[in-house]
């Protein structure tokens, strides 16, 4: 009987790992993710796929041991709440929330659900964490700007159009990072001898008004900061800073490529995988208060020389240099 008992025990030691990997195989884990983009822009389904295959390099099975739950749209507040109630009701291992507007609500939401957002110029400052390294709650995630944003912009611009006077920067109201993108602009500014103009840009008439007022003058220029709001509209502000000859700068890459003349900011996509490392963290039991908040490491400049020849503008050698991508 001994002898049985200890074969048996021997063989029991021996499956047990094996089990126990197998329950950690069948687990599934759920992740929710608040997407401020409409689900057939090509930009959002580059980010969509970053994180995807973040998750896939660390182990996971979309659709087999993980499901993820994308929930598309620009939509107004009324929209992000609903979205937000939705997500919820599912209850989720993991939300990620991209924007401002999302991860507020989903602070408002939720004191318990993990969430991860790749929002906020500042994190501490929004009250999102408290403090970058120790973010003390059920949030955590990725800055998205940095605090020479302002000088690298103008800079850029001023290159293109040294005569420029007036820089209009195009913002949703309602963003508490535009309102910090406009600061930095505000205050750099005297550097460039440049004057700062606001205009909103919630709607596709707003757009079309500040165009309208901007396009009567030969010294102006524009910058253009990510959001919903400005990012469903990239190819209207495309189509009118070349109709008025406009020297323009947008925050993502996606509008550079669609032929806007430049492009400089964070390379997001590079944060949707970074956020996927965070994903997979928590839920392998990691707490969102013990990861720490990080700021913005990766930026993109790319140049549409193409557009410039197209509209007159000549860029000089020394920007092209910098640029990390040129689009012929």
């Amino acid at each position: 009987m001994r002898r049985r008992e200890v074969i048996l025990a021997l063989a029991g030691a021996m499956v047990a790992p094996f089990f126990a990997q197998a329950q950690q195989r069948e687990r599934l884990g759920r992740i929710a993710l608040l997407m401020m983009y409409p689900e057939g822009d090509l930009q959002g389904q580059i980010r969509a796929n970053a994180f995807r295959g973040e998750l896939e390099k660390a182990g996971w099975t979309i659709d087999g041991n993980l499901k993820l739950n994308f929930h598309w749209g620009t939509g107004d507040a009324d929209w992000v709440r609903s979205a937000i109630e939705q997500i919820l009701k599912q209850n989720p291992d993991v939300i990620l929330a991209n924007g401002d507007a999302a991860v507020k609500v989903a602070q408002r939401s939720t004191k318990t659900a993990p969430v991860i957002f790749i929002a906020s110029g500042d994190p501490v400052g929004d009250g999102l964490v408290e403090s970058l390294a120790h973010p003390g709650s059920n949030l955590t995630g990725f800055a998205v700007m940095e605090p020479s944003l302002g000088a690298k912009l103008l800079g850029m611009l001023k290159q293109v159009a040294p005569r420029l006077a007036h820089v209009g920067v195009l913002v949703n109201p309602d963003s508490v990072t535009h309102k910090r993108i406009v600061g930095l602009l505000t205050a750099a500014a005297p550097r460039f001898a440049v004057e700062i103009l606001t205009s909103p840009a919630r709607e596709s008439a707003d757009i079309k008004r500040a165009f309208a007022q901007w396009g009567e003058a030969s010294d102006y220029g524009l910058i253009v900061p990510s959001d919903p709001s400005t990012n469903s509209n990239r190819a209207l502000m495309i189509d009118l800073a070349a109709r008025h000859r406009i020297p323009a700068i947008f925050a993502l890459r996606s509008a550079a490529a669609d032929g806007g003349l430049m492009s400089y900011g964070v390379d997001i996509p590079e944060l949707f995988r970074r956020a996927a490392v965070y994903a997979d963290r928590i839920l392998k039991g990691e707490k969102p208060a013990d990861l720490p908040v990080q700021l913005p490491t990766k930026f993109e400049f790319i140049i549409n020389l193409k557009t410039a020849r197209t509209l007159g503008f000549e860029i000089p050698t020394s920007l092209i240099a910098t640029a990390d991508e040129v689009i012929e």
